[in-house]
């Protein structure tokens, strides 16, 4: 039994998938999110300035006690994985390994397309994990810039024209080709899953990386006695980096309850 709260971090808004993942399998549980909206995209950018701005976000999180830290970025979990561990002192959960295992699961013909940022695309971090599972895995990736950033500006209803000319960019080229597994790997496109979805056809299945890390974490924290014992639901503090009223608004839309005066602006390079 452990009541100290839980870390979860990302660049932005789309970590947020993975508090609502955690809001359905450990409802009981105190949350502190940390989202890098004054530094977003993470995925355009240098591994070196990728794992400074990780090594910040764990020093800011550990000020609160966190009992396990949870990396809701592909980026991040992708290039600074390891880095993340060996400051956390406390059991680190990415994004990749739990993403990769369900694909294998989920794969009919072991065709499986990875959507992911520059830097998680250029790090071949999911293309190793997959094929140390299905070594003769068809294994293509595409990064896919623009997604992210209409995430954070709000494009992400159906029939945004903006999203859907993107989407069609990144995908058109894999339709008919073969592929029968997707995996959202940056935990802003499970966002735009409906539209991802809707392009590459019903027959492909989508891999939620953000959903299957909050699961996996779920069971590996009740093995080693780190959940709470309580039976109220548990509360949950929002911090980024640079705050805005669409943050708190989209926030809101996207896990269908309200933020209002839970969010708080912190200076994270002090960190």
């Amino acid at each position: 039994m452990d009541n100290r709260p839980i870390g979860v971090f990302d660049s932005g808004l789309g970590g947020l998938t993975v508090i609502r993942a955690l809001e359905r399998t450990l409802p009981h549980e105190d949350l502190i999110y940390f989202g890098d909206t004054g530094r977003v995209p993470y995925g355009t950018k240098g591994n070196d300035t990728i794992v400074k701005y990780s090594e910040q976000i764990v020093r800011f999180l550990r000020g609160f006690d966190v009992k396990a830290i949870l990396i809701a970025c592909n980026t991040v979990s992708s290039v600074a994985f390891e880095e993340v561990c060996a400051q956390a002192g406390v059991p680190v959960f990415g994004v990749v390994e739990p993403a990769v295992e369900a694909a294998v699961r989920t794969t009919r013909g072991g065709e499986i397309l990875v959507l992911g940022t520059s830097a998680t695309v250029r790090s071949g971090a999911y293309e190793q994990a997959i094929h140390r599972y299905l070594p003769d895995a068809g294994v293509r990736s595409r990064a896919c810039p623009l997604f992210v950033p209409l995430v954070e500006n709000g494009h992400f209803a159906a029939g945004d024209q903006l999203a859907e000319l993107a989407a069609h960019e990144y995908l058109d080229s894999f339709i008919g080709q073969g592929v029968d597994t997707v995996i959202l790997g940056c935990t802003h496109y499970p966002i735009l899953r409906s539209l991802i979805a809707k392009i590459m056809g019903g027959q492909v299945e989508l891999v939620d990386s953000g959903c299957e890390m909050a699961v996996r974490a779920a069971v590996a924290m009740d093995e080693r006695g780190l959940l709470t014992d309580r039976e109220e639901p548990g509360r949950q503090n929002f911090y980024v980096s640079d705050y805005s009223e669409d943050f708190t608004r989209l926030a809101g839309v996207l896990l269908e309850h309200s933020l209002a005066g839970y969010v708080e602006k912190t200076n994270i390079e002090k960190y």
